[in-house]
């Protein structure tokens, strides 16, 4: 490691930079106002894949892709705005599906649960025996969610969240507080099911329990790129989903095996069509999905392959149906 030494830059100084890479730039003031609006390095995310390569070899005689400074020929600032824009629209898109799929999953668990109890999701003899299990040196994992739980319920500003904590003295039932759960909430609490509550679930959806937990993982990961403004479509996906190969999935056999598709965007953007369609096989969210794509620049670098996704994806049954 090394100290950080790279000086502050103007807006200015930071087109100087970039023009001098080779990154051609066709309206300055425009580039301005992108640049002092959106950030120098929030836009670098976009240009990153535009700059040349080489390989290189280090001492070992490991052979390594190295990126250069140099922008590839070609490349010119609209596009970088252009793929910034996409990427936004992307995350909105997403955003909407996320939405029905966390929601319809809300509903699932509360309707499952809330026969046995108001309060079966607080209670460790309506859930999986580790997620009750003590910890070494702090909470089990229960009773960190139920003091998580807690804070949500006392802070909620939300009028429903309001009207409870005056009337009543115990803690939300399920079925209301499943209204708080954001999906990293969710995604907790599946792993934390019974795992016959699991299989049930999973069921729903025509999927395993494994799958369902490493799925909604994946989901709520992605949901949090979006809901922070991240950089989505070509994002490497740190919660990959589990590989439906040998399972009974016909409409994402063309995952099995596909490690470049299920590391990247695309796995997630197929498992979330997936789920549409088993929530409501009649949503316009597919269409949606695909016109959007319609707007992906055509640069130096940028290819949906850098997303993992396979050639002719919009002819595949998932997106065709």
């Amino acid at each position: 490691m090394k100290p950080y030494q790279k000086p502050y830059l103007s807006v200015a100084q930071q087109i100087n930079k970039l023009q001098g890479r080779g990154l051609f730039i066709d309206d300055l003031a425009k580039a301005e106002g992108h640049l002092s609006k959106i950030g120098y390095y929030r836009l670098s995310g976009y240009w990153h894949p535009m700059r040349e390569s080489r390989i290189v070899h280090d001492a070992s005689g490991t052979r390594r892709v190295e990126i250069c400074d140099t922008f590839r020929p070609g490349a010119q600032f609209s596009h970088v705005v252009d793929l910034y824009v996409f990427d936004k629209k992307l995350r909105l898109v997403m955003l909407d599906a996320l939405e029905r799929i966390e929601i319809a999953l809300r509903a699932d668990i509360a309707l499952l649960l809330g026969k046995r109890s108001p309060w079966a999701h607080r209670e460790a003899k309506f859930l999986h025996g580790q997620f009750s299990k003590p910890r070494a040196g702090k909470p089990s994992k229960l009773d960190d969610f139920n003091s998580r739980a807690d804070q949500r319920e006392l802070n909620a500003k939300d009028d429903f969240a309001v009207h409870y904590r005056r009337k009543y003295s115990d803690p939300m039932p399920i079925w209301i507080a499943v209204e708080l759960w954001e999906f990293g909430t969710l995604s907790h609490f599946v792993s934390g099911m019974r795992v016959q509550d699991q299989d049930t679930i999973a069921a729903r959806y025509g999927i395993t329990r494994d799958t369902l937990r490493s799925w909604v993982w994946t989901l709520s990961f992605v949901r949090n790129i979006c809901a922070h403004h991240g950089r989505l479509w070509n994002r490497a996906m740190v919660a990959q989903p589990i590989d439906p190969k040998g399972t009974n999935i016909p409409l994402l056999d063309h995952l099995a095996g596909q490690g470049s598709a299920l590391e990247r965007f695309y796995g997630a953007a197929a498992i979330t069509r997936y789920f549409q369609i088993q929530i409501n096989p009649n949503s316009t969210w597919g269409e949606r999905f695909l016109k959007i794509f319609e707007t992906f620049p055509n640069a130096p670098g940028i290819s949906l392959r850098n997303a993992g996704f396979p050639e002719n994806w919009r002819t595949l049954p998932i997106w065709a149906t």
